[in-house]
């Protein structure tokens, strides 16, 4: 266990270099993220017979990237960022890569943000295409969480989001302190596991809209368990009762907005048979 307690001081979070520009593993990991997300929901379409073209799922995808990359970046300056205000007054500051003149790249993503500017793009393509939102959203409740584990598995190659202080042999040194891989727990529960569950659950789904707000209950349960074995935000800290996170305030909000949903898909799909 030995060169795995010290993997990081062994491995270099730069994966290449072009120039001057380095190009870090967490990069590539995140490219990968969205090819096999895109060509699961690919899969899914042909062997499921859904009634939406490939060529439609690709234009949908680049809708939802940009709405994934808008969130994301703007929800960590609202939810994470002790620099909230500074970036709301010099908004064309949001995604300059550049600090001094150096080429830094651009660091801070929430996931909860990318969810609200995922479902903005995807209202925003169904308004313009005709399309059923929540068929499209089943789809994409399988295909995420494939896409997530390469996310995760990036945090933890790009040495980011840390674990808390644990004894277990398996921990890993970051800067000499023993600490939980859990970047790789999150890459298991909130990306696999669901996976998994969506996966095989997807032909037993009773109305649309289910998988997605299965989705959203499965992930907030995976992420609230996951955020004890991962060391809080330095500028936060814990924001309630002495233990809980930001990502678990949002989890727990997450999870019973995708409750609401549920029961209301639910209750109207029996109203329609009936």
């Amino acid at each position: 266990m030995q060169y795995w307690n010290h993997i990081y001081q062994h491995f270099s979070p730069i994966a290449f270099k072009i120039g001057s520009i380095s190009v870090h593993w967490y990069g590539i990991m995140y490219v990968l993220a969205l090819i096999s997300a895109l060509y699961m929901a690919k899969w899914l379409v042909k062997h499921d017979k859904l009634p939406i073209t490939q060529e439609e799922l690709d234009n949908y995808f680049i809708w939802v990237e940009v709405g994934v990359i808008l969130g994301a970046r703007v929800g960590y300056i609202l939810f994470y960022d002790p620099h909230t205000i500074y970036y709301l007054t010099h908004p064309w500051q949001i995604f300059n890569p550049f600090m001094d003149g150096k080429f830094v790249g651009i660091s801070g993503m929430s996931y909860h943000g990318a969810v609200v500017g995922f479902l903005l793009g995807s209202y925003l393509y169904v308004k313009k295409y005709k399309k059923n939102f929540w068929m499209l959203m089943d789809i994409v409740a399988v295909a995420v969480p494939a896409g997530y584990i390469f996310g995760r598995i990036g945090n933890f190659l790009n040495q980011r989001l840390i674990g808390r202080v644990t004894d277990k042999p398996w921990g890993i040194y970051v800067d000499g302190v023993l600490r939980h891989p859990s970047q790789l727990y999150e890459a298991f529960l909130e990306g696999f596991l669901i996976f998994i569950l969506l996966f095989l659950y997807r032909k037993h789904k009773k109305f649309n809209g289910e998988l997605i707000t299965l989705y959203g209950i499965l992930y907030g349960i995976a992420r609230f368990t996951a955020e004890f074995y991962r060391q809080p935000d330095i500028q936060l800290g814990f924001i309630c009762c002495g233990w809980m996170t930001m990502g678990q305030l949002l989890s727990i909000i997450m999870i019973a907005i995708s409750l609401i949903f549920y029961i209301y898909l639910k209750t109207r799909s029996k109203g329609v048979k009936e």
